[in-house]
């Protein structure tokens, strides 16, 4: 197969969808990998470094998804890269499709098959493939709300672990998965005082094992979200409905009675937001203040640490590429119920069961849509 690897035009992204490494496995398998140039400085690899592990340099996205018949990038494909995407044509990465209409209508027009790493899931119905920046996200939530509640951000003047004397600033997570528990070990380490919220009762039992008593499991309801979220210096919002968009938790209510000064970091805006006060932003201007309360909302928060990213999003990737790439999508697909689940838009059919609800489209079972 020829696999094609353009590079990310996102506003400061720069991941990349395969490493030379991976570009090396597979060349190793057989295929033919063509690397738009440049698509790697960002995180430190040269063209040169591509060359050296077989592939072959284009000079333009365009010729990159001319020339491919599978498109691996990171980022879902802004408006100019799915012009050029063409029927038949395998697009593998992020999608994120039910909060953004735009984007689906163009990938139903382009008639290609669109598989989303965010919906690819495993024997124990994780999502392997969003795990990795959910991890960094999680990790990188803590670093971005210590920044946020720095006066000169706008926030509240706080420092999260506090000192002797001083008491240590309330970190608020809703949502105990992945970016959680990650958000929590971070906060938990900078001496923060953490309170995590889900209704999962086997997660938070899982937390207070982990974390000993120093994280507050608390069972989520609307109740328990608004008292400790007006009690709250800095709230990170981590809930995932894996496809869905994510529920509006923190109510625009809600904010206006936090702290002035307060701040909310919403990981889930990708998926639309937890928050009802939030919209996406960039690491360009990654905050903007609504009622006092600053809000970082950035939408690839792992871009910032691209290469710690790019090579935790290999890791996983790889596999599946090469799977697809080995055996053609319909029989990857067929064989893999995981990986069918990625399958959000096939020739101009939703094949997603959240992406049709929450953008009422119609819908296909993607078994059918193959068959």
């Amino acid at each position: 197969m020829i696999i094609g690897v353009p590079k990310e035009i996102k506003v400061h992204e720069y991941r990349v969808g395969m490493v030379p490494a991976s570009v090396s496995e597979a060349v190793a398998h057989g295929h033919k990998v063509y690397v738009e140039t440049n698509a790697g400085a960002g995180i430190g690899f040269s063209d040169q470094d591509y060359i050296d592990a077989g592939a072959q340099i284009l000079p333009t996205a365009e010729a990159v998804f001319a020339e491919s018949e599978m498109i691996v990038k990171v980022k879902e494909p802004q408006a100019v890269e799915r012009a050029m995407l063409r029927e038949g044509q395998i697009l593998f990465t992020y999608l994120h499709l039910a909060p953004d209409p735009e984007q689906t209508h163009d990938l139903i027009n382009s008639k290609a098959v669109c598989i989303a790493y965010e919906t690819v899931t495993d024997d124990k119905g994780r999502l392997p493939l969003l795990a990795p920046m959910s991890e960094v996200a999680g990790r990188m939530s803590i670093q971005a709300g210590a920044q946020a509640l720095e006066k000169s951000h706008g926030g509240r003047g706080m420092l999260l672990a506090g000192v002797p004397g001083v008491e240590p600033a309330k970190v608020v997570i809703i949502g105990g998965g992945v970016v959680g528990a990650n958000a929590a070990q971070m906060a938990v380490g900078l001496r923060a005082n953490v309170v995590v919220l889900d209704r999962n009762i086997d997660v938070l039992r899982q937390l207070d094992a982990q974390f000993g008593g120093s994280v507050q499991c608390v069972y989520s309801t609307k109740d328990a979200i608004e008292k400790h979220v007006l009690e709250a210096d800095l709230v990170v919002g981590g809930v995932l409905v894996a496809g869905a968009a994510a529920p509006k938790l923190v109510t625009a209510e809600m904010i206006k009675k936090m702290k002035p000064g307060a701040a909310i970091v919403d990981v889930a805006i990708d998926q639309g937001g937890c928050v009802e006060t939030s919209h996406a932003t960039t690491h360009s201007d990654p905050t903007y203040i609504v009622d006092d309360v600053v809000h970082y909302c950035v939408a690839n928060m792992p871009g910032a640490v691209a290469r710690t990213s790019t090579f935790a999003l290999n890791n996983v990737t790889l596999p599946y590429i090469l799977k697809l790439a080995d055996k053609g999508y319909k029989a990857a697909l067929q064989e893999d119920k995981h990986l069918l689940n990625g399958l959000n838009v096939y020739r101009g059919q939703i094949t997603c069961e959240e992406v049709s609800e929450a953008l009422e489209l119609p819908y296909l079972a993607p078994e059918k849509a193959l068959a």
